[in-house]
């Protein structure tokens, strides 16, 4: 009896058995050690190896590289795509006898579209994938001045809208996307005008400013059309100033036809949807400790998404219970810091916030970790996916409704528009006075009754 072998331990045993010849048949096939080699979970050691397997002139440059992609929190397995990438534009770069000093975008384009061995169709994705890659690549060369600066051609046009935009920063401290705005409204009137030409602004007439207006209402709404406007008389008078042009001509922009004599009421979120576009953050992830505190800054403190994508350290004053915010024109003014607000900030910086030698207090929750680049759309697109999330149907998707509903809420709570200006920090008391139309109610109870109505 001792000896017997029960019949389901034969089994467990021959089942084995017959996995082992299966392995021992797959290692065999060719090609497996480099599937085995894909799905390995890659680390940063694996990955700097990887990146000393080069033999080219990227070579010395490689290890530097995978530091820096490090440093900005790219996770193992992305590197390890990106030296891939490296080493193959490095063994092209060494077959051809290139030299980092001459490398450019040109070389880039011929590395798209060398000869490959396979015989298959290469993916639209994968190419695109290709050429960022590599691209990333020789920018970081750049970088450390191993590959010469990237040539732009400018023409003239170009170049004195340039130095407009620098006057708009210098001289009337604008707001960054303003300036950009107004730079490119000139630099496209200076191309239909003078196209590749030497600038010549004094042959500038009338008929060529009214020309240029016209053509952009083909393209643009009234409201888009009315910025042109502004920002044309604005270059013009850049242009006056230079001396060039006559004021005659700053004069003679044509105004857009407004079929209303006061601006539009603004579209404010309620209270109740906007608590449920907070409440949706999930505070057990830093991206989610990060949006809760941007929707409060911007519900509590009705701040503008550039003021918030500008945020630094230094500006959080937690002794004193102060925000410094750095407004239009390049004020700086300091706003009281709410208690749910400071928490939601301390949280985010103590607990979500990734680490980084950037000093502003937002960064980006994906690699390369930085902060929120100026002018982007970032403080847009986490209200977007909140009101996602919270299954809201707001009057639009933008993050300046947050702001209207701060002011709509002081108007209905009995603030004066003077005090809703300033927390609000406008300059001219017409811009708060678009508010006034708001409170409905309130207007109907100055309403006077209708002779002969029903009373």
């Amino acid at each position: 009896m001792s000896d017997y072998v029960p019949l389901w331990t034969i089994e467990l045993v021959c089942c084995a058995l017959t996995l082992s010849v299966l392995d021992i048949a797959r290692s065999s096939l060719p090609g497996t050690s480099a599937r085995k080699e894909e799905i390995m979970e890659h680390t940063y050691e694996n990955v700097a190896a990887l990146a000393g397997r080069a033999a080219g002139p990227l070579a010395s440059h490689l290890g530097p590289f995978v530091t820096l992609l490090i440093d900005q929190q790219y996770a193992a397995s992305v590197i390890y795509i990106k030296i891939t990438h490296a080493l193959a534009f490095d063994r092209w770069v060494a077959k051809r006898g290139l030299v980092l000093a001459d490398l450019g975008d040109t070389h880039i384009e011929r590395y798209q579209h060398r000869s490959r061995c396979r015989r298959q169709r290469i993916r639209t994705e994968t190419r695109r994938r290709e050429r960022f890659e590599v691209m990333q690549l020789l920018q970081f060369l750049r970088s450390r001045a191993v590959c010469p600066a990237r040539c732009v051609e400018t023409t003239a046009a170009d170049d004195l809208a340039t130095q407009y935009g620098q006057h708009l920063q210098d001289n009337q401290g604008l707001a960054t996307a303003t300036i950009e705005r107004y730079r490119t409204v000139a630099r496209r009137f200076l191309h239909e005008r003078f196209g590749r030409d030497k600038v010549d602004l004094r042959a500038l007439r009338v008929g060529d400013v009214i020309a240029f207006v016209q053509h952009q209402t083909h393209c643009l709404q009234p409201p888009a059309l009315k910025c042109v406007v502004t920002a044309m008389r604005s270059f013009l008078r850049y242009a006056q100033y230079r001396g060039e042009v006559a004021s005659s001509l700053v004069a003679s922009v044509p105004t857009v036809a407004a079929w209303t004599t006061t601006p539009a009421v603004p579209k404010a979120i309620s209270p109740e949807h906007a608590q449920r576009a907070i409440n949706s953050c999930d505070l057990s992830t830093g991206g989610g400790l990060r949006d809760h505190a941007v929707l409060l800054l911007l519900a509590r403190l009705g701040l503008r998404a550039r003021e918030i994508i500008e945020l630094q350290f230094e500006d959080c004053d937690w002794e004193s219970g102060h925000l410094r915010v750095r407004s239009k024109n390049r004020r700086k003014q300091l706003l009281p810091i709410p208690v749910d607000v400071g928490a939601a900030i301390a949280a985010y910086l103590q607990q979500g916030r990734p680490k980084s030698k950037d000093r502003h207090v937002f960064l980006r929750s994906m690699a390369p970790i930085r902060g929120l680049m100026p002018g982007s759309d970032a403080i847009g697109t986490i209200v977007r996916h909140a009101l996602q999330r919270a299954k809201v149907d707001a009057p639009h998707r933008g993050s300046h409704q947050f702001r209207h509903a701060l002011a709509v809420r002081m108007l209905q709570r009995g603030a004066s528009l003077r005090e809703i200006g300033e927390v609000l920090r406008h300059q001219s008391p017409q811009t708060t006075s678009i508010y006034a139309r708001v409170d409905i109610s309130a207007l109907r109870s100055l309403a006077m009754p209708w002779p002969g109505g029903v009373r």
